[in-house]
């Protein structure tokens, strides 16, 4: 590290992926804050720090110590799409006031918040306006930003929003996102994973661009070679030229596949329920096609592929008494019967987090309700399960990975690559040459590490699913990097030394005194 420029806290700190960046930016670590325990233990190790320098759980800090920036990468869960959506409903989402309140508290320059890109999201907007305000109250300028690894150097497609801050306006008016690092300079999967593919007359055609005559990437893909999507996708719920279904690995009959993608077809339209994707009962199979029998259907639940799921409800006499507390909230609020659809997207429930399988099962024990419709849907309906323990297989010529998470995705790299001049041909030399030979891995620590901007050597527990947990919940260090240069170059942390004092040569009294503003 060079001269010091500026002095940071880390709250959230996790395994350090601020730190990382900003050390290498002059910045000087006065105090983090993290109370999981691996987490700590990586921090320390990895950057020769004291366990005696963290503040511990946040919402006991009363006061923070002078520093010029400070960062939180503030837990996600309350505003990820995969969650429940609840925002500050959710008790962790009320961990950003306790940030905005040590940020009011310790007035720093400039501060960078990071939080997935769920934030984002419409159905959030109310949060997010409200962070800003809160933030605007503490007598801060700032602007959230959507930025995505891939654009600062790494091979990871994560979108993840930063609010990034100034006490001064001056410096805000600065401040501009760094913009995207050239694709020629870019680290590539293939030199993350090892993988030397050669110059195969498909891979010269990718390089050359001579796409005329091969099929047009259906969209679907993290990055396109020749026209190809460069992953498959093991879902039954979705579908394209590179997903791979339950039907498809499978034996089936052509008859018992076109029932299933008529399934697909429908399943998320609104007729059929509430919800993104809803189970359709026999008859709802019978005026899509009369010829559909409810042996067919159970001949499917049987291969593993559909599941039968009880759906509707009625609800019998019963006494008070016998209820439990969640029982009694799903009763009262719907007299009239029970649905799933409904009972899923009720805020309430969310809320409360009822567990609404248990008060079903517990309620037919009692046989307070009884059953009066069956859907079918499929069985593999979770898209980050996949199938068999495999969500994708990314082909090492991908540009990217899929965003890194912290409970280990089910992702794996292919060994080798494939030739193909049509869709069809492709995904049969996928499935015979890769899939059915076992040809794809997991990543590697080191990999993950390198995926998201830390060195190859960075030190992390020995156990897959501890590193992964720790290394999936980091900010990737090349963002942080970037957005600590623009930071910096704003002048924000500039001092001279003026008539035996130290000043801010950017200040606004200054600014005013040079005629800059």
């Amino acid at each position: 590290m060079g001269k010091k420029i500026f002095t940071f806290i880390d709250l959230f700190a996790g395994i350090g992926g601020f730190k990382q960046a900003l050390d290498s930016n002059g910045g000087v670590c006065v105090g983090y804050s993290e109370i999981a325990k691996d987490a700590i233990d990586v921090y320390c190790d990895n950057f020769n720090i004291s366990p005696e320098e963290n503040f511990g759980d946040i919402t006991k800090i009363k006061e923070l110590p002078p520093h010029d920036l400070l960062t939180a990468g503030v837990p996600c869960q309350s505003w990820s799409i995969a969650g429940r959506n609840l925002g500050f409903d959710d008790d962790r989402g009320q961990l950003w006031n306790d940030t905005i309140y040590l940020l009011q508290q310790s007035k720093p320059k400039a501060f960078i918040f990071e939080n997935v890109k769920g934030l984002y999201d419409p159905r959030n907007k109310e949060a997010l306006d409200y962070i800003l305000a809160r933030i605007n109250e503490a007598g801060y300028h700032a602007k959230s930003y959507m930025v995505n690894s891939y654009d600062y150097g790494v091979p990871q497609n994560r979108e993840r929003i930063y609010i990034i801050g100034f006490r001064e306006e001056i410096y805000f008016k600065r401040f501009n996102l760094p913009l995207p690092i050239p694709h020629i300079a870019k680290t590539t999967l293939a030199e993350v994973v090892g993988f030397n593919f050669e110059e195969t007359a498909h891979i010269k055609a990718v390089q050359m661009g001579l796409f005329d005559e091969l099929p047009e990437s259906r969209g679907m893909s993290l990055s396109s070679q020749g026209g190809f999507n460069d992953y498959f996708l093991f879902n039954d719920i979705r579908n394209g030229d590179t997903t791979i279904h339950s039907w498809d690995i499978i034996e089936t009959t052509e008859r018992q596949k076109n029932i299933c993608l008529l399934l697909l077809k429908n399943r998320r339209k609104s007729q059929y329920g509430k919800l993104d994707g809803n189970p359709l009962s026999l008859k709802h199979f019978h005026a899509l096609d009369p010829t559909i029998s409810e042996l067919e259907l159970d001949e499917l639940v049987k291969l593993n592929i559909l599941k039968a799921e009880e759906y509707k409800f009625e609800i019998n006499e019963y006494k008070t008494d016998l209820l439990t507390e969640d029982e009694n909230v799903i009763l009262s609020r719907f007299s009239h019967g029970l649905q799933m659809d409904d009972l899923k997207v009720d805020r309430l429930l969310k809320v409360k987090k009822i567990k609404i399988n248990q008060v079903i099962k517990s309620l037919k024990e009692k046989e307070i309700i009884k059953c009066t419709e069956t859907r079918y849907d499929f069985k593999n309906k979770k898209i980050s399960t996949g199938l068999n323990g495999i969500n994708r297989i990314i082909l090492p010529t991908s540009k990217v990975y899929p965003t890194l998470v912290a409970s280990d995705s089910n992702d794996y790299i292919a060994t080798k690559t494939i030739e193909a001049t049509t869709n069809e041909e492709y995904k049969e030399k996928f499935l015979a040459e890769i899939y059915k030979t076992g040809d794809y891995r997991k990543i590697t620590k080191t990999e993950a590490c390198l995926i998201q901007g830390f060195p190859n050597d960075f030190r992390l527990p020995e156990t897959r699913s501890r590193w992964m947990k720790l290394i999936g919940n980091s900010v990737s260090v090349p963002v942080i990097d970037n957005l600590c240069k623009a930071i910096v170059e704003t002048g924000v942390f500039e001092e001279v030394e003026i008539d035996g004092n130290n000043e801010n040569p950017h200040s606004i009294e200054n600014e005013l005194k040079i005629g800059l503003i």
